[in-house]
């Protein structure tokens, strides 16, 4: 059984979480994939691949035992769901754990568990630890080591989040008063450091892959040509570096003596 590192709390952690936990109330009174942008033709589109990225990143696959870090209303529990791996979803919200809970898995199996990440208990170790837009909400100084000890030996990670190096999220992340769909706490990544991050963290075969450039107010006409450049963006070098999004996807290292 792994030994999930237990942290102190503190005021200004106890303050994120205050914070997170009305954010999510607020985004669950609401229509919640509209206003994180899943719910329009584009945005469908982009969660779908954003789904299908993390689920290849993680190996989900029948018979696993996957840990969902953030499941918010379970939007991509249920796609990853699809994959056959038993999952438990962890949110520190409630509000949209009720919304998650509502949902349809199938005949798989799928757990809910209400807390903040950082502060979660669970039992035994996991094939793989993923989740979408999540890792910037939480503390990494804490979040990182939980999740690494949380792994089997070869587990792996696999999650999407929003690149700092990508100007809108730039703009969102430095303005962020006239946003009202982003925290106070929440960041973005830069590929290069986050890297660094991970493999000082204790975590192997880091790879980090810039990806997504369909807004999701495009039009459904506009969304062929749009989809078709943005991979052309993808595929040049320089210019996919800013890109909407990153995947992530690393293993547990492994310790000498260990």
């Amino acid at each position: 059984m792994a030994e999930s590192r237990k942290q102190p709390s503190s005021p200004k952690f106890d303050e994120r979480k205050r914070d997170e936990i009305a954010l999510g109330e607020k985004i669950a009174a609401g229509e919640s994939e509209a206003i994180w942008g899943w719910g329009t033709p584009a945005g469908k589109l982009r969660a779908e691949r954003r789904a299908r990225l993390i689920a290849e990143g993680g190996g989900l696959a029948p018979g696993m035992r996957v840990l969902e870090v953030g499941c918010g209303t379970g939007n991509f529990t249920e796609k990853f769901a699809a994959h056959g791996a038993d999952i438990l979803a962890c949110d520190l919200s409630p509000h949209l754990l009720e919304k998650a809970g509502k949902r349809d898995y199938g005949t798989c199996s799928v757990s809910f568990l209400c807390s903040p990440f950082e502060e979660c208990g669970t039992e035994g170790t996991f094939d793989a630890v993923i989740g979408s837009s999540i890792l910037h909400h939480l503390d990494m100084d804490q979040a990182l080591p939980k999740i690494r000890d949380l792994l089997k030996p070869g587990g792996r990670i696999a999650f999407a989040e929003p690149n700092m190096l990508n100007p809108q999220i730039f703009i969102e992340r430095h303005f962020r008063q006239f946003f009202s769909h982003i925290s106070e706490n929440e960041t973005a990544f830069v590929a290069s450091k986050l890297r660094r991050t991970l493999e000082e963290a204790g975590f192997s075969n880091v790879k980090i892959t810039p990806f997504d450039w369909l807004h999701p107010s495009t039009p459904e006409p506009l969304i062929p040509l749009v989809s078709g450049i943005g991979r052309l963006l993808e595929a040049t070098p320089g210019l996919r570096e800013f890109s909407g999004s990153l995947v992530i996807v690393a293993e547990r290292g492994t310790e000498s003596g260990s």
